[in-house]
């Protein structure tokens, strides 16, 4: 297809401009020798003197004290090439009648240049710092090329540092999603070899693979609380980082409300105010007429510049690259800060509004039928009534108290009311021609979820051994509200040439539509600990640990309320990892951790009727190893993950364990800067995912439905030498072949898309602004992405997405 222009129609702030190149990238290894402090490559682009100086400090990991009142209302443009510390800065200042004063500490202090008398300002001074992990209210600082962190928060172990974690693990920052124009989690975790995205069953919510196993965006974490986010979609304007765990983790996290997670865990971290003030305004095209609006304000305030406000913005509406398709959303988050001497208080306030008219939907195939050819992805075949409407307000506060140097205490709590309404239809394709029958699926439903976690972390020593201590304590609370009707009988369509279907009346009905009653009471509570030991200087970090998980589910008729089932059990899953320093910029690792999923409960009609199952418990091996090369990081990891799932039994009719799914698999992962100009974010995932039991004897052995056996992801972006602000950048994504059913006769093909786009950044004025463009499915290729969960999910056409964004 080619590109539909934009309409003529006002853009919600300005924007436009665009040309497309996608570079050629060729990674080469900077040696491992090279010194922290000696000259790096820096691609910052121009804006406003705050903004350059933070990400400097960010990406250079040094100390800079500044009087915010200095930098106000000046500009800079930018910094790009090789640089050291001070001459960084000194060309970032160039012009702006300021100057870095080296300090015995080893960072600098920004102060104006001396009048003719040699007199100096007094300057009441702010830290603007890299911050390393494992410290108590301090993030893990950007890695180089400012597109991955080097660490991230590890459940109840809190921030580490990616050398010092045994565990596979990777965190994207805000700048690579503003870069790479994301708009939803799904955007940022395309990035990620280990991740794969797909469609909630019968609705568009966004889901994931991990390791090959399902992730639910119920199951996404907010700052280390889960179940607070919106279910369906979460923008992504107002986060600061995405973190991406790769395994089981049910001693981390514990049970997921969501009941997914097997196989990795994402968490979501707000943004907040830094040290330097924040006014920045986006705006946006995406597709044909998707135009969208973002603001983003910080500040910190007081004397010592201790509360910090962050506010972020966004409202969308329009039309994108598939037919027919309109989509609204308008979100709003407020999070405030605290940093005390001794205590540091945050709190996050959130809405988010959305609105899919016409929404493309999966797609079945009945059994027997070989898998379509993928059709125009651009096509829509929904019907003209299908819609869905999602509404969610959440809030979370968290506190920390240093009780000494060595402990802090620590407590947090966040709720989150959801409502929900859509009207879904989602084809199954009973022939090769496309043929298909599809019927009028009407739900609401609504959501109350409360959850909380309070702990106590610490150090000490025991002779040669150090140790850092872990406790927590969780419980989380959720109340479902569900009716549904569906319409009967099916009406007929196909997904090449889509019929203009009737809206049909609704038959079936469970509950009352118009007031939806309680469906299901889930209560999850857990305490764990942990310890990890240091020996040999902490060269050999061992963490021993367990959690003890309750569970108490109840569900309940629709329409009667009348409890149909409870799900009440206990359990203790262990944990141990342990990382080997071999040399400073090596460390090498083993983990052994599980998953916990609810076992379900014997369904009426069954021989052990309201049975409760015990957890469903997978089982982590796992070993790798991770450099640090200075500029560029590198990881392998070698893991096997199983799955369990019941079914009744048609010979004894009872219910009971009746499948078990195993990936075994080996990543490859690399991120940072390459060389000069030149930042790369990559890697493989090779996995063999079996059935190793089945209810069908013949299944046994075969591969797993939704899990490709090789996946490949490249994205990189190259500084235009000799043309100030200006970037190239491109991506690749792959996914071998995958089956839609259990006895691998319906063959989903591999699939291969390229992304590429290109920004600029430059002066306006006393403004500074970027212009970027970016293309998602360069192509224009028709594939099936998914065929997770036994159903098809279609690829996006080929996207444009345009923005602008202007530093007050």
């Amino acid at each position: 297809m080619s590109f539909a222009l934009p309409s003529r129609r006002p853009l919600v702030l300005a924007l436009q401009l665009a040309f497309v190149a996608a570079p050629m990238l060729t990674p080469a290894l900077m040696p491992a020798a090279q010194a922290q402090a000696a000259a790096r490559s820096y691609s910052i682009a121009a804006g406003t003197l705050s903004r350059v100086l933070s990400q400097f400090a960010a990406e250079a990991g040094v100390l800079l004290s500044v009087d915010a009142a200095l930098t106000e209302g000046k500009q800079s443009s930018g910094l790009q090439g090789s640089y050291g510390v001070a001459q960084g800065l000194e060309r970032i200042l160039a012009g702006s009648g300021l100057e870095a004063v080296p300090q015995n500490s080893g960072g600098y202090t920004l102060r104006r240049l001396p009048a003719g008398s040699g007199k100096e300002a007094a300057l009441a001074t702010v830290a603007v710092t890299a911050n390393s992990a494992g410290q108590p209210g301090q993030q893990p600082k950007p890695y180089a090329g400012g597109q991955m962190a080097r660490g991230s928060r590890v459940g109840l172990l809190g921030d580490l540092d990616m050398m010092d974690t045994p565990f596979a693990t990777a965190a994207y920052t805000s700048q690579l999603m503003q870069d790479q124009a994301a708009k939803s989690v799904a955007d940022v975790v395309a990035n990620d070899p280990a991740v794969r995205v797909y469609r909630g069953y019968g609705n568009y919510a966004e889901a994931y693979t991990v390791r090959g196993l399902p992730l639910y965006a119920d199951d996404l974490g907010f700052n280390g609380l889960y179940g607070l986010l919106p279910r369906q979609y979460v923008a992504v304007e107002m986060l600061e980082r995405v973190e991406v765990f790769r395994g089981a983790n049910a001693f981390l996290n514990g049970m997921a409300s969501g009941n997914s997670g097997m196989g990795g865990s994402i968490n979501l971290v707000p943004k907040r105010a830094g040290e330097l003030p924040v006014t920045q305004v986006t705006g946006t095209l995406h597709g044909d007429s998707l135009f969208g609006g973002h603001v983003d304000i910080g500040r910190r305030f007081g004397p010592d510049q201790s509360v910090g406000v962050r506010v972020n913005a966004l409202s969308r509406d329009g039309e994108g690259s598939i037919d027919r398709e309109k989509r609204s959303l308008d979100m709003l988050a407020v999070g405030l800060d605290f940093r005390g001497d001794k205590l540091r208080l945050s709190a996050d306030f959130g809405y988010q509004k959305s609105k899919i008219r016409q929404g493309r939907p999966n797609v079945q195939v009945a059994a027997g039928v070989a898998v379509p050819t993928a059709p125009d992805a651009s096509r829509n075949f929904a019907p003209s009534w299908s819609y869905s409407d999602t509404e969610d307000t959440f809030a979370a506060v968290r506190g920390e108290y240093d009780l000494n140097q060595d402990w802090t205490a620590y407590a947090a709590y966040g709720v989150r009311y959801n409502k929900e309404l859509g009207i879904y239809a989602t084809p199954t394709v009973n022939s090769s021609n496309g043929n298909a029958t599809l019927s009028r699926f009407e739900v609401p439903h609504e959501e109350d979820v409360s959850t909380g976690e309070a702990g106590l972390r610490g150090k000490f020593s025991t002779g040669g051994v150090s140790h850092r201590v872990s406790l927590s304590a969780s419980r989380t609370n959720l109340v479902g509200r569900n009716a549904w009707a569906m319409s009967w009988p099916a009406q007929n369509t196909n997904i090449y040439n889509p019929a203009d279907l009737a809206k049909p009346g609704l038959v079936f009905f469970g509950g009352d539509l118009n007031n939806p009653q309680r469906t299901a009471d889930t209560r999850l509570s857990s305490i764990a600990v942990a310890d990890t030991l240091g020996f040999l200087q902490d060269k050999v970090l061992l963490t021993l640990g367990a959690r003890q998980q309750k569970a108490l589910v109840g569900n309940y008729a629709y329409g009667s309320g009348v409890q149909s089932s409870v799900y009440d059990v206990s359990v203790t899953t262990p944990s141990a990892g342990l990382v080997v320093k071999a040399a400073d910029n090596l460390s090498l690792y083993a983990n052994y951790i599980e998953g916990l999923l609810q076992g379900g409960v014997a369904p009426t009609g069954t021989a052990n009727q309201g049975q409760a199952l015990a957890p469903f418990r997978s089982k982590q091996k796992e070993v790798g190893a991770k450099a640090d090369f200075g500029r560029i990081a590198a990881s392998a990891a070698l893991f096997e993950v199983n799955q369990l799932s019941a079914a009744t039994n048609p010979g004894t009719n009872v219910y009971e364990v009746s499948g078990e799914q195993v990936n075994r698999g080996l990543e490859l992962s690399l991120f940072g800067e390459a060389s000069r100009n030149l930042r790369l974010i990559g890697g493989i995932t090779v996995m063999d995912a079996k059935l190793e039991q089945a209810a069908s004897a013949a299944n046994v052995g075969k591969q797993a439905i939704g899990v490709a056996r090789f996946l490949a992801n490249l994205s990189g972006e190259y500084d235009v030498p000799g043309v100030p602000g200006l970037a190239v950048v491109g991506r690749m994504v792959h996914t071998g072949k995958q089956y839609l059913d259990t006895a691998n006769t319906q063959e989903v093909p591999a699939w291969t898309r390229f992304d590429a786009g290109v920004r600029y950044g430059f002066q306006a004025g006393s403004q500074a602004v970027v212009l970027r463009a970016n293309i998602e499915n360069l192509a224009d290729k028709n594939y099936w992405a998914s065929a997770t969960g036994g159903y098809l999910t279609l690829g996006a056409p080929r996207t444009l997405t345009l923005s602008a964004t202007v530093d007050f």
